[in-house]
């Protein structure tokens, strides 16, 4: 990538979620337009030209792969019980199944050989398990790609006829746990009344406020939000007010309500399509202290029939103190503007990390014009190592990356997260290429923010963090 003149942007300082407080540090925030942001995209301009030459460039590599795994002469075809089932039930029923993302299920053959020929087109041009990490310096725990040989077998059996097989072949079926991911749930916290959403007009962002009615202070490693229109659901935050916090103290519980602005309070939980729980490694919990509330946060987007919802919260506990703290930072910045029809504008910001801390996961937030989201960390002397980079950006899939192994940052590691952005009429999902656009909470308003978790000493809140002092 060449670097191109920064356009004059002013210092700002930002913690998670705030302009400033004496927290993480955003040094610069820049942005420019630049003639492309990967040699690959040199000549694509617009969204479409991307995302076209990346499925190309899949299609090929996948054509490749299959023509070297040959199968022998006379092989008989694979079959869906002894050989399709099983990848179906790794990469695809955690989402294709009754009650979940997925628009069907594929739990059995009746269900699955109708979309045969569909599956073999989705996965040889890896649209399907959705997963936008074109590439990334560290490894990830919930990577759903399928191997070169799942693919082949997948297409030989589609090719084929989509064969049964033997259902004396088929593996055990997973018992999924009824309504949840999380295979055990303490504690569950429901929404006392229904928010409306309306067919066609886009709301404000909805707020409210849950008692949480804890004596004791709680260690949760596990965190799981359950829309109840999912369809509707961009996105739901569920933040951790403490007592003695004065946020949206002058708002009432149990009732939504709309609220401009941020907080630096913690996330203790999100959900966003693709997005499964908040599953934390052994040894590490996130702290709900006795007293606090939950403050949910709801993106909805227009579906075109009117619906409500009626989300959920479940929590698992773990009694012990763990090990490790985890918290939710952010950087990113609300001070941008994106010219009318720009094909590719790019805003970076930097911050330099105040104290030690595992890294354990990356989360990308951009709008309908968001095109590319880079997580990179920039070494003294200039060298840049890219964590992820996420092309092409999906809007309907906000996937959370979770490192397969913590990464360790140290003190005065100084990260930059840079987006890019497609105002121009080749995006298709652009609602207007000829308005200039700021940060704002609609899906038609842009923002620009990379979530990342952390893990530090238990004895760390975000502030204590923040405020960490050289060794």
């Amino acid at each position: 990538m060449t670097s191109q003149p920064l356009v004059g942007r002013t210092l700002v300082r930002a913690a998670l979620q705030s302009r400033p407080r004496r927290s993480f540090i955003i040094h610069r925030v820049s942005e420019e337009r630049t003639r492309s942001f990967t040699s690959a995209s040199a000549n694509h301009r617009s969204s479409i030209g991307l995302r076209m030459s990346l499925l190309l460039r899949s299609s090929i590599r996948s054509a490749l792969i299959l023509a070297a795994l040959p199968l022998a002469a006379h092989a008989a075809p694979p079959t869906f019980h002894a050989e399709i089932l099983p990848i179906l039930q790794r990469r695809c029923q955690a989402c294709h199944r009754p009650g979940e993302i997925g628009p069907m299920p594929f739990l059995t053959y009746n269900q699955v050989r109708p979309w045969a020929r569909a599956i073999r087109e989705s996965v040889k041009l890896r649209r399907m398990p959705p997963w936008f990490a074109e590439r990334a310096s560290v490894r990830f725990e919930n990577d759903p790609t399928l191997t070169p040989e799942e693919i082949a077998r997948i297409d030989a059996w589609a090719s084929a006829g989509a064969p049964p097989g033997d259902p004396a072949q088929a593996p055990a079926p997973i018992q999924w746990p009824q309504g949840w991911f999380l295979p055990k749930v303490d504690f569950t916290v429901v929404m006392p009344r229904a928010i409306p959403i309306p067919a066609r007009e886009e709301l404000d962002y909805q707020w409210m406020i849950l008692p949480l009615g804890f004596t004791e202070d709680r260690w949760v490693t596990a965190a799981e939000i359950r829309p109840g229109a999912r369809d509707a659901v961009h996105h739901i935050v569920a933040y951790i007010r403490e007592p003695g916090s004065a946020w949206l103290r002058d708002q009432p519980a149990g009732e939504a309500f709309t609220h401009p602005g941020v907080t630096t309070s913690d996330i203790l939980a999100l959900y966003t399509p693709g997005t499964g729980p908040m599953l934390l490694p052994a040894g590490m919990a996130k702290l709900v202290p006795a007293g606090s509330d939950l403050v949910l946060q709801f993106h909805y987007t227009p579906t075109g029939r009117s619906t409500r919802d009626l989300s959920t919260v479940g929590l698992t506990f773990v009694k012990d103190p763990p090990e490790k703290r985890v918290l939710t930072l952010q950087m990113g910045t609300v001070d941008f503007y994106i010219p009318p029809r720009a094909a590719n504008h790019r805003i970076a910001v930097f911050g330099t990390l105040p104290g030690d801390a595992l890294l354990l996961s990356l989360l990308p937030h951009m709008h309908l014009r968001g095109k590319a989201f880079d997580f990179e960390i920039v070494e003294p002397g200039g060298r840049v190592e890219t964590l992820l980079r996420v092309a092409p950006f999906h809007f309907y899939w906000q996937l959370n990356y979770r490192l397969a192994r913590p990464r360790l940052l140290k003190q005065g590691t100084r990260l930059r997260f840079t987006a890019w952005y497609d105002n121009s009429a080749n995006n298709p999902l652009n609602p207007d290429p000829d308005a200039g656009i700021t940060y704002g909470e609609r899906s038609r308003d842009e923002m620009m923010v990379g979530f990342f978790d952390v893990a530090v000493d238990p004895a760390f809140d975000k502030p204590a963090f923040f405020n960490s002092r050289p060794r």
